[in-house]
C-alpha cells in the first residue's frame, strides 16, 4: 500500500514537472553553464550606455525597440519575421542556441516583453530569464567587464507560426466562448477605474486582476516560485484553463506571461491592450463597484 502511494505521488509530481518549466534562473545557474557554446547572453537596455558601462562577459545588447516595433496602430507592436531575424543572426543567435536574458537596473518588464517575443518568433522553450538581472550578478560575486565579444552572424530564421501576442478578436471570442480567463495586469487602481489618460478607465468586462507588481520584490527580483503560484492560484485556481492577460500597451502583462509559463500556465499576451481596446466603443468596459 505505501509503495503505490509513493507511486502516486511521484506520477504527481512528474506530471506537475512536466507542464512546467524552470524558465526564469539563477546566477549561479548562468555560471555553471556559461561555457555551454550554444549559450548566448542578452542584454536589453533602453539605453546603450548600461551596457557599455558593463556587462557579462560574451553578453550582446538588445535595443528593445529592435524587436517592438511602434506604428500609427499602436506601441509594442509583434516585429514582422524578416526584421526579426536579421536582428538576431547580428546577434549570433543560431536554430540551436539557449538565449538568456539579463537585464540592468530595473528593467523587469521590458525585458519580460522580450522574452515573449523571442518565444513568439519561434523560440520557445529556448528563452531564459536571469532573475535579478546584472544587480543579482554581481552581488552573486562573479564578473561583468566593458569588453565587446566577437559575434558570428547566426542562422536563426524567425516564424511567427505561434500566435502568443494576440488581438482583439481573439480577446472577444475568450470572453464570449469562456474557452480562456482574461486577465488585467495593471494594479488593482487602474483596474477598478483609476483615471490614466485613456478613452475610457475601468476594466474589460469580465476580466479578473492579477496585478504584475505582485510577481516582483522589492529588490526587482521576481518571487519565489511558491509565492508566484500562491498569488496565481489566489485568482486561476483551474491551471489547465487559458489565460489571455493585457495592461496598457503589452508590457508588464508580460510579465505574467513570463512568471505564468514558470508555473505552467498557458499564457498569452492581448497586445493592443487597453490603448487599443478603450478606444473602441463597442468593445465592452466596466469599473469595480464601489461601496
Amino acid at each position: 500500500m505505501r509503495k503505490s502511494i509513493l507511486g502516486v505521488i511521484a506520477f504527481f509530481m512528474l506530471a506537475t514537472a512536466s507542464k512546467s518549466q524552470n524558465i526564469i534562473v539563477t546566477p549561479q545557474w548562468l555560471n555553471d553553464n556559461i561555457n555551454d557554446p550554444n549559450l548566448v547572453i542578452i542584454q536589453p537596455s533602453f539605453l546603450k550606455l548600461d551596457y557599455d558601462n558593463e556587462h557579462i562577459k560574451g553578453a550582446r545588447y538588445l535595443w528593445p525597440d529592435w524587436l517592438t516595433a511602434n506604428s500609427p496602430e499602436g506601441t509594442y507592436n509583434p516585429p514582422d519575421p524578416k526584421v526579426a531575424t536579421k536582428v538576431l543572426q547580428e546577434l549570433g543567435i543560431n536554430k540551436d542556441s539557449k538565449v538568456v536574458l539579463c537585464h540592468a537596473f530595473g528593467d523587469v518588464s521590458i525585458t519580460a516583453r522580450m522574452f515573449i517575443t523571442l518565444e513568439n518568433l519561434g523560440l520557445r522553450d529556448k528563452v531564459y530569464y536571469l532573475n535579478g538581472g546584472l544587480v543579482a550578478w554581481k552581488k552573486a560575486g562573479y564578473p561583468v567587464t566593458k569588453d565587446l565579444p566577437v559575434v558570428k552572424k547566426g542562422n536563426f530564421v524567425a516564424t511567427a507560426s505561434t500566435p502568443l501576442l494576440v488581438d482583439k478578436d481573439y480577446v472577444l471570442q475568450s470572453l464570449k466562448t469562456k474557452s480562456a480567463e482574461v486577465v488585467d495586469a495593471r494594479m488593482k487602481r487602474f483596474y477598478d477605474g483609476d483615471p490614466t489618460g485613456n478613452p475610457r478607465d475601468g476594466h474589460i468586462t469580465g476580466a479578473l486582476n492579477l496585478a504584475y507588481t505582485d510577481m516582483i520584490d522589492a529588490s526587482n527580483n521576481i518571487k519565489p516560485t511558491d509565492s508566484l503560484l500562491k498569488n496565481f492560484q489566489a485568482v486561476l485556481p483551474d491551471k489547465n484553463k487559458e489565460v489571455v492577460t493585457y495592461c496598457f500597451i503589452g508590457q508588464t502583462a508580460s510579465v505574467i506571461y513570463l512568471t505564468g509559463r514558470q508555473l505552467g500556465y498557458n499564457v498569452k499576451v492581448y497586445d493592443g491592450s487597453k490603448q487599443e481596446w478603450s478606444r473602441i466603443p463597442e468593445l465592452p468596459m466596466e469599473k469595480t463597484k464601489k461601496e
